[in-house]
């Protein structure tokens, strides 16, 4: 019996290795072929007008009495309601359901997850204003693996969800309250098109911005930064302006995501190839900078049911590499989420958590005083 017991278990060990293996070699193609909608896109009509005059649209905002975007570690405080920045921020892609190409906006487990995710990153910013964050009939996740056309579509259906999230927010937060913008992976791809829509043709609401967070998504400087209407920060202490990086450990492979970016178009008409993208250093809050491990001021450190985290200094290095990548030195064992060629874009905001909390609140003091 125990014989048996070990022949089982080398057998098991054996499928483990060949799975990783072919994971490595086909991984993306089997992941589109799990991940993507069996379904054609399905058209569906627009939200009510006020739809997000109700505060069950929000999985954040200030007077919510559970608001995953409040959470802190131990040893940090959350400003006060009604005080600095309005923030509105748009939560990455959590729907990862093959049924459907746009998450239902009462899918438990899609919102279960976009909460881990405001905890995780939008809570940086919780000691710099209110923090608003829409629920919206996002893309699935397998509308990113892909090229076809109902992949458009669901994005398109979803970032209509938002824009009309954001015109409720300016409502809602009074005409001269500075604001933050920010997003990451999927919410960037939106708040591109919001600050391309709106900021940028909008004077006197660019006026207002203290600065957006595009985090976990490439601009292209040459072809698309010119269409956002705010410049990249290149000063800790800029305001008005888009801080934007992808992390990724030692040693990288960002093919995945080149091979996508140099055969695009960008905003302009132009081909993005060998376009630098924008990247700023989340521990300096400079562009195309290197800092050292010492200078990230906190890391969070999930706990293995996720429901909360550690914040640990001095953990993890950053460096803008040649072609708009940050990197993060040797694999900090965060989670186990990391994505194929040691892309860690799941912790774009959780590795830097602290510098991006200050960060925010320099950015903030420096509007004000301008």
């Amino acid at each position: 019996m125990a014989r048996k017991f070990l022949y089982v278990m080398a057998a098991l060990v054996v499928l483990a290795i060949a799975g990783m293996f072919a994971y490595r070699i086909w991984g993306v193609d089997m992941m589109r072929i799990a991940m993507t909608p069996g379904e054609a896109f399905q058209a569906q009509p627009s939200l009510a007008s006020k739809a997000y005059d109700d505060p069950k649209m929000w999985l954040a905002r200030p007077e919510l009495a559970t608001d995953p975007a409040r959470w802190t570690p131990a040893g940090y405080h959350r400003g006060h309601r009604g005080t600095g920045a309005a923030i509105f921020f748009i939560h990455p892609t959590s729907y990862l359901n093959r049924a459907h190409w746009n998450a239902p906006l009462d899918d438990v487990e899609a919102n279960d997850r976009a909460a881990l995710f405001l905890r995780a990153q939008a809570s940086a910013f919780n000691a710099s204003g209110d923090i608003w964050a829409p629920r919206y009939r996002q893309a699935t996740f397998g509308a990113f693996l892909t090229s076809a056309a109902d992949a458009d579509r669901a994005l398109a259906l979803a970032y209509r969800d938002v824009a009309a999230a954001f015109d409720a927010f300016l409502r809602q937060v009074g005409p001269t309250r500075p604001i933050i913008l920010a997003g990451h992976s999927q919410g960037s791809i939106h708040l591109i098109r919001l600050l391309r829509d709106r900021i940028a043709t909008d004077t006197a609401l660019r006026k207002r911005i203290v600065a957006a967070y595009v985090v976990g998504w490439p601009i292209s400087r040459r072809t698309d930064l010119p269409a956002l209407g705010l410049p990249e920060c290149t000063a800790a202490d800029q305001a008005g302006c888009i801080l934007s990086w992808q992390s990724f450990a030692t040693p990288a492979d960002p093919s995945l995501i080149l091979d996508k970016y140099d055969a695009s178009t960008g905003f302009d008409g132009q081909p993005r190839r060998d376009a630098p993208m924008v990247c700023t250093n989340p521990l300096t809050g400079t562009a195309d900078a290197a800092a050292p491990a010492t200078a990230n001021l906190g890391t969070l450190f999930p706990a293995k049911d996720l429901a909360t985290a550690d914040i640990r200094p001095g953990q993890v290095p950053a460096t803008c590499g040649p072609r708009g990548f940050l990197l993060i030195g040797d694999p900090p064992d965060v989670g186990a989420y990391v994505l194929p060629g040691n892309n860690y874009h799941v912790y774009d905001y959780s590795l830097f958590w602290a510098n991006v909390r200050t960060d925010a609140a320099r950015r903030l003091a420096a509007f004000t005083a301008r």
